[in-house]
């Protein structure tokens, strides 16, 4: 048996434990979710289209996580005006695991969904404290040593400036008519 569903604006077509990637939608992973959205269902007794949907048909799926999907760059350019965007977009989805298609107004069944709710945790019994041994009645400040005082900080010395050697002048772009000139 398959179904076509449409969510997130996409079509897809699924059969009971296919594992699909959708747009984002609400639910822990662990939950049951329901589908409405069914197009068209096939299977043993025929071909069923609804116009547009099937009537009382639902596809019940189990999340399996949310997740992103991979980076999608996206670069734009306006030639001759030095203009440059790069930006990245991840995608928010929901992996899923269609557990059965529904007909006829039925709901998902129990079994499957109590088989997709994970059971709670069981509290761990709580265990006594070690005991601890009796701490050493504090010091007065009579008993103890003085505290050595930290020595007072110097600034650190300024380095003295380096001479900078003089500039040489740079040589004449036209050397003949410089030397032409100096002889007149």
């Amino acid at each position: 048996m398959f179904a076509v569903i449409k969510t997130g604006g996409k079509q897809y077509k699924v059969a009971p434990n296919d594992v699909l990637r959708i747009e984002k939608i609400a639910g822990e992973p662990g939950d049951t979710v329901e589908l409405g959205s069914v197009l068209m269902v096939g299977g043993e007794d025929g071909l069923t289209i609804g116009a547009p949907l099937v009537e009382g048909a639902a596809v019940a799926a189990e999340v399996l996580e949310q997740a992103r999907a991979d980076k999608i760059i996206v670069f734009k350019k306006k030639r001759r005006k030095n203009h440059r965007r790069r930006n990245g977009h991840r995608q928010h989805e929901t992996v899923l695991r269609v557990t059965e298609i529904l007909t006829g107004g039925k709901k998902p069944s129990q079994a499957k969904a109590a088989k997709a709710k994970p059971a709670p945790a069981q509290p761990a019994p709580e265990q006594p404290a070690p005991e601890r041994a009796e701490a050493a009645p504090k010091k007065t400040p009579a008993e103890s040593p003085p505290a050595k005082k930290a020595a007072p900080k110097k600034a650190p010395a300024k380095k003295a400036a380096a001479k900078k050697a003089p500039a040489k002048k740079a040589p004449a772009k036209n050397a003949a008519k410089t030397a032409a000139k100096k002889e007149e």
